[in-house]
């Protein structure tokens, strides 16, 4: 990889934020008590300042006996009074921040299950995970202690300049002429932080993903001696991480004391003209101690007003791409035709053509084929020939580009997704296992309603009772992530227990034995057998002695159909199948 690819978002700030505020906006009752509790910590600390008035001109000036007696209650009082305040403006705003965190990782998760095969095609999982995690995670920083930051900070900024105008309002004007330079350079810090921002959570995306095919694939990384690639790989990624970072540093770091110097030359001005005695006339003691107090006091707040900004471009940044996924075309319901009823399994296609999104070549080439309700058909070819891509039509994972298949003869497109899929099993040649018990594993998702002998009944029928019967649990044994607990024939079973289990009247089986050993492939070929006699099956096999009895044998080649018919038939033709047998009876041999 090289160069830094940039997060291309077509949001601006302007718009994201009123999104993450609807999001907001639910729990309005816990923004007003956190934005009464931060209006109250400014009014206090704006307070403290002004209390160096009477507590120098009455206390220790004029000796007032009442403020000398009742001064350092009300001190107490009022840092009480602040610090019950900045408990529920901090605590209201994290209950917030967490709550919109958590609305969002569910919407972005829910559109992982909506959004179709094709995306994820074409988009990396480790970029997916960094947006649940790594992207969210900047929005809350964003979104608690940088807003708790912005709103808090400027009613206390607020607050100091309303002190300042009351005490000396020429020399508070004088004070507020450096605000509109302090304001062009906090944009223009703004535009870089944001820019930087998006490339950080780039590279983020990068780090994770490498590191997710590292951890998945280490053992071929150790046979394979692929150690020092994936270092070097991982290395670059991280180095772009690390310079995106340097350089919002650098801005972030030059920024502030930048600011800081402008506010420094008001300050001066304002000693300068105070100690002439201008700007309004003579101050008292009090009055002088407390506007400059109020004056020094604005230092902390523009200061993390300034540094503050960083975080909130990086949660705009990352609220940007969260949205732009969750603006992706989720996969439609499909069409408004019912089929709550078991389909009786006869298929047909019709002039079908298919080129994968954003390709130009066709993988699938005017296939013509019908399938009678209850046959075994069988697709055979080289690798790459389109049986798999033809296979993954059915449950509508794609959709032609040109022609149609019916099911029953209806279109696929008329029938609601979710039915037809009920209608369809499924086992792939990538076998996948999640991280629960076997149970749980067999009787997944809309199975779980069936109970455990029936999950016991699909396990035998599988071949798999008996290696489930010797694990420690049997079958409340957790398999691991992918089921890494189990070997590659033991997940293949317990893939076809599912499958079993859900008795679908369409099923289909992508090299579902690839993984066994021929002891195993011909038990479990006993239990295939039983499973195909009364729906429709089909086959893709890599060992054609598997599939000599099939109805129909379907031979494809670079997309097309080139021969079809049974075993015998086919053997009689010399043609491709001929071929493909006679080399797998050599290499067997």
């Amino acid at each position: 990889m090289s160069g830094t690819p940039k997060i291309e978002t077509r949001y601006l700030t302007r718009e994201v934020y009123p999104r993450l505020l609807r999001y907001s906006l639910r729990y309005w009752h816990w923004l007003l008590l956190a934005g009464v509790g931060m209006g109250l910590f400014a009014a206090a600390d704006t307070a403290l300042i002004y209390i160096l008035k009477p507590l120098l001109d009455g206390s220790i000036v004029e000796r007032d006996p009442f403020l000398i007696r009742w001064m350092p209650i009300f001190l107490l009082l009022l840092f009480l009074a602040r610090g019950v305040a900045g408990f529920f403006a901090r605590y209201g705003m994290e209950w917030v921040a967490n709550q919109v965190i958590y609305l969002l990782r569910a919407d972005v998760f829910d559109q992982f299950l909506r959004l179709p095969v094709a995306f994820f095609d074409v988009n990396a999982s480790g970029k997916m995970t960094a947006k649940l995690t790594y992207y969210t995670a900047q929005i809350r920083e964003a979104s608690t202690s940088a807003i708790t930051i912005v709103v808090q900070d400027s009613l206390r900024v607020v607050g100091f300049i309303g002190l300042m105008l009351y005490l000396n309002w020429a020399l508070a004007l004088l004070t507020l002429t450096v605000g509109p330079a302090i304001m062009g350079i906090m944009r223009l810090v703004s535009h870089r932080f944001r820019r930087y921002s998006m490339r950080i959570q780039s590279s983020m995306g990068d780090l994770t993903h490498i590191s997710e095919e590292v951890l998945t694939g280490q053992r071929v990384v150790k046979v394979f001696g692929g150690e020092e690639y994936e270092r070097e790989h991982f290395a670059q990624a991280n180095e772009r991480n690390r310079r995106m970072s340097m350089r919002m540093a650098t801005t972030q770091a030059a920024s502030v004391p930048v600011i800081q110097l402008i506010a420094a030359i008001a300050v001066s001005l304002v000693v300068w003209f105070a100690i002439n005695e201008s700007g309004g006339g003579v101050m008292s003691p009090g009055d002088l101690a407390a506007f400059f107090g109020a004056m020094m006091a604005l230092m902390g707040p523009i200061k993390r007003l300034t540094n503050v900004n960083a975080v909130i471009q990086q949660g705009v940044a990352a609220a940007g791409a969260i949205f732009e996924l969750l603006d992706e075309s989720a996969e439609d319901a499909g069409g408004e035709r019912p089929l709550a009823e078991r389909a009786r399994g006869d298929l047909d296609m019709t002039s079908v053509w298919f080129r994968y999104p954003g390709t130009r070549r066709d993988v699938l080439r005017d296939i013509d084929l019908t399938v009678g309700a209850g046959q075994t058909v069988a697709f055979v070819g080289r690798s790459g020939s389109g049986k798999s891509t033809l296979l993954s039509l059915l449950p509508r994972f794609y959709d032609p580009t040109r022609g149609v298949i019916r099911l029953d003869g209806v279109p696929l497109q008329e029938y609601r997704r979710r039915d037809l899929r009920d209608q369809v099993s499924l086992v792939d040649q990538n076998v996948v296992l999640f991280n629960d018990t076997v149970a749980r594993n067999i009787a997944y998702g809309s199975l779980a309603d069936h109970d455990r002998e029936d999950v016991i009944s699909a396990a035998r029928r599988a071949h798999a009772a008996e290696f489930i019967e010797g694990l420690p649990d049997g079958y409340d044994t957790e398999v691991g992530q992918n089921g890494i607990m189990l070997s590659g024939g033991q997940r293949q079973r317990l893939a076809i227990a599912r499958a079993l289990l859900k008795d679908a009247p369409v099923l289909i089986l992508d090299e579902a034995t690839s993984s066994l050993d021929t002891e195993s492939e011909r038990a479990i070929q006993q239990g295939l057998e039983a499973l195909m006699a009364n729906r429709t099956t089909l086959v893709i096999a890599h060992r054609l002695s598997t599939i000599r009895d099939a109805d129909l044998i379907v031979v494809m080649h670079d997309g097309a159909i080139v021969e079809r018919g049974r075993h015998d038939d086919l053997m009689a033709r010399e043609g491709h199948y001929r071929m493909l047998h006679d080399m797998q009876f050599r290499d067997e041999s």
